[in-house]
């Protein structure tokens, strides 16, 4: 999904026949049978109109950043057509009070001119806060929130999400990402919680919770999306939408858990992955849209294409002759709903392949049941304008507060030298680099726009780095910037520092979102790694910050650094809460959701198998040995504090199937701040019939403790939290010796037949 766009005014053409939205349609009676009625009572172009999506440009043009929106389009597109939906934005956000006046004038023309009256559904990419609406909460993206650890969070800001998303009068958010980002070169890795399947699970089924809550009907929710089924997150060349290779055992083992959790909690929707899977497209294969999804994990909600992805399964998949060829796979293999988006190709030649008999008519009204249930679901039947009363669930103050603790735990402390930090405001701070004096920097991809670069298209009132830093006294000292329009001289550079007690250094790359981020290599840009070269020259100090959607790798220069701070892209409270961070009014507990490479060449996630880790050794004898090191590992993540664990306790030391184990360990904060601490606890299966990974994430709890506090934490093991996926693809646990590990501390048990 893509793009954005600004109401600056909504000049309506033509549009006579709208004077008011205020008459709102009787309640719907629910007599059980509704939605069968009404499907009984539609033809076939009416249902066909149901399954089709399209983007907002298809009804509006832009002139002077003035949204037009076309009486004639709108009605060839709702009355002749029976659309059912409409996506996106144009070129840019809009304000709430555009978004609610745009969605009202939709659905009065579908209320008062369709012969059916089934209310019209508008969807939007809400994927870190409702991003397309100005003046709107953001948050940081899901990467950050991937090293909070702390679901309860994450939840709270889906909510929040979903209260402004549903304020605008859309209710339907394309979110969240449950893709397990296990490619660290993948562009849209931002958009992931991390390389961990646990961690996903747990954080993207979080994500769902605040977003639906247990009434998607009410006025503060929306129907999420989980996307994109599945293992989108793995292309073998890193690009997004790239070709992935994956064996069905590891399909099952690490990417199906994240969307078969989120089937159970009852997310609404899905869509599908836009890449392909050992040579077929995802969106034209029954295996995993029927068989997979809908069958073995019992999925009874709308599966959704993504973004043109049924036109390319002719034009660049290249498995279809022609388009009505590509329309009869997709939707043979299970796709409901088509974001075509910009023509009517899809709905006439769906229409054309029931007449000649190729597919169904009960094919088609299995999706339409589902389109129809969902917009009961979301109280359109009941109520199908915008709620008048949930504006108040805008932009209330108290959102500020959370968007702020969001960005506060997500910064992850990965080196702090001689405790270095945090830094004194007594002392003189240099402010440089490309990042620092940048709005786009802090809240990259999806923000205000679809690439999240422009920042003329920002709100005012956002502030950077180097401003919320002069507020202490910090100085900036401009450098370069990425688009290499700014000249910048090395010599001066290193000349002004000098002039310093310590370099603040903000480093990384600039905002993009989905194919535009690709890139062949994570390396920092060479201007990037001369300038810490040329600042470390001075023998002052240098802090480096990274604000990155992705590791960018640091190799050649972090030993020159005394500090470094990771912020992900931590959005419009960013700023402050680096500022925070590194002046010690709050203290980070941040830990890696990935792990951090020190080589391109070596993108090895923690969980890996042993032979991963194998170095073969030719002279002078042949040998192996075993080797591990990242820049940084998965989890990693320091405090100002000390974090103290006494042994491993266990309620048994043997277990059997259908048994439980209960470990415990108690951990001591043994410095002198108050921090939190987060407590994970991995496990290890010693021999396996499938080679095991050398640990696997099975459990973190996050804590906060004072200076001298101790708490006990007690986790609850099972059997399937130490099974894995066989060769004939079924999940199974074996008898043997397990070893589970917190922090540095191990302890073996036996699981018994």
């Amino acid at each position: 999904m893509k793009k954005n766009s600004v109401f600056s005014a909504i000049i309506f053409i033509s549009f006579l026949a709208l004077n008011s939205c205020s008459k709102k349609q009787e309640p719907t009676k629910d007599s059980g049978d509704e939605i069968e009625k009404i499907l009984t009572s539609l033809t076939l172009e009416e249902k066909v109109g149901q399954m089709t999506n399209l983007t907002l440009a298809t009804i509006a043009t832009e002139e002077n950043r003035r949204i037009k929106l076309d009486t004639d389009k709108i009605r060839d597109i709702i009355v002749n057509h029976h659309v059912g939906s409409i996506q996106n934005v144009m070129n840019h956000a809009y304000t709430l009070e555009e978004w609610r006046t745009m969605v009202d004038l939709l659905q009065k023309v579908t209320m008062e001119q369709t012969r059916h009256k089934i209310p019209f559904l508008y969807c939007v990419d809400a994927v870190h806060g409702a991003n397309y609406i100005y003046g709107a909460t953001l948050f940081p993206h899901n990467i950050g929130l991937g090293a909070t650890r702390n679901p309860e969070l994450v939840e709270k800001c889906a909510a929040i999400t979903a209260a402004e998303t549903r304020a605008s009068g859309v209710r339907y958010n394309f979110s969240p990402v449950l893709d397990v980002g296990r490619n660290q070169q993948w562009s849209r890795l931002g958009e992931t919680f991390g390389e961990d399947v646990y961690l996903v699970t747990q954080l993207g089924g979080a994500a769902i919770k605040g977003f639906e809550g247990s009434d998607v009907s009410k006025n503060n929710k929306v129907a999420s999306c989980m996307k994109h089924f599945v293992g989108y997150s793995v292309p073998l060349n890193g690009k997004d939408r790239a070709p992935a290779y994956i064996p069905e055992i590891v399909l099952r083992e690490y990417f199906l858990p994240t969307f078969r959790n989120a089937v159970n909690i009852g997310s609404k929707t899905l869509m599908v992955n836009s890449a392909e899977i050992n040579g077929t497209p995802v969106h034209a294969s029954k295996y995993l849209l029927t068989d997979v999804l809908r069958t073995e994990l019992g999925f009874k909600g709308v599966v959704i294409s993504d973004w043109q992805d049924i036109i390319k399964l002719q034009e660049r998949h290249r498995v279809a002759k022609t388009h009505k060829d590509a329309v009869f796979l997709a939707v043979d293999a299970g796709i409901d709903m088509c974001i075509v988006p910009f023509d009517f190709g899809f709905y006439n030649d769906l229409i054309a392949l029931v007449k000649e008999g190729k597919i169904s008519e009960s094919r088609i009204n299995e999706s339409v049941r589902r389109i129809l249930q969902l917009k009961k679901d979301l109280g359109l039947f009941q109520n199908p304008y915008v709620e008048k009363e949930n504006i108040g669930n805008f932009g209330k103050p108290e959102y500020t507060a959370t968007t702020l603790q969001a960005a506060l735990e997500s910064i992850t402390l990965l080196k702090n030298n001689d405790s270095i930090l945090p830094l004194s405001t007594t002392k003189k701070i240099m402010v440089t680099g490309p990042n620092a004096n940048s709005v786009t920097a802090l809240h990259g991809a999806w923000s205000y726009v679809w690439q999240g670069n422009r920042d003329t298209l920002y709100p005012t009132g956002l502030q950077s780095i180097a401003q919320v830093f002069s507020s202490s006294g910090a100085k900036f000292i401009p450098s370069f910037d990425y688009n290499g329009k700014n000249e910048w001289n090395k010599e001066s550079l290193a000349k002004s520092a000098s002039q310093f007690d310590a370099i603040l250094v903000c480093l990384g790359e600039p905002a993009y979102a989905e194919t535009p981020g690709n890139t062949p290599d994570i390396e920092l840009d060479k201007r990037q790694v001369e300038m810490v070269q040329a600042l470390a020259k001075t023998g002052k100090p240098i802090i480096l910050l990274l604000l990155e959607g992705r590791p960018r790798i640091i190799r050649e220069i972090e030993p020159l650094c005394k500090a470094i701070l990771l912020g992900y892209w931590p959005g419009p409270q960013g700023a402050q809460a680096i500022h925070d961070v590194v002046f010690g009014k709050f203290n980070p507990g941040g830990k890696l959701p990935y792990t951090y490479p020190r080589y391109n060449g070596s993108l090895i996630t923690y969980d890996h198998k042993l032979l991963d880790e194998a170095i073969e050794i030719v002279d002078p004898v042949y040998e192996y040995k075993y080797e591990f090191k990242p820049q940084y590992e998965f989890g990693h993540g320091l405090s100002y504090t000390t974090f103290t664990y006494d042994s491993i306790q266990f309620s048994k030391d043997t277990i059997s199937t259908n048994d439980s184990l209960i470990v415990s360990v108690k951990v001591t904060n043994s410095g002198k701040l108050a921090g939190h601490e987060v407590v994970e606890l991995y496990t290890q299966d010693l021999v396996a019939s499938i080679t095991p990974s050398v640990k696997r994430l099975r459990r973190f709890n996050k804590i906060f403790l004072q200076p001298g506090e101790s708490k006990t934490i007690s986790f609850t093991l099972i059997e399937k939290d130490l099974s894995f996926v066989n060769e004939k693809y079924e999940t199974i646990s074996e008898e043997g010796d397990f070893e589970v590990i917190i922090a540095k501390r191990k302890r073996k048990f036996y699981l018994k037949d």
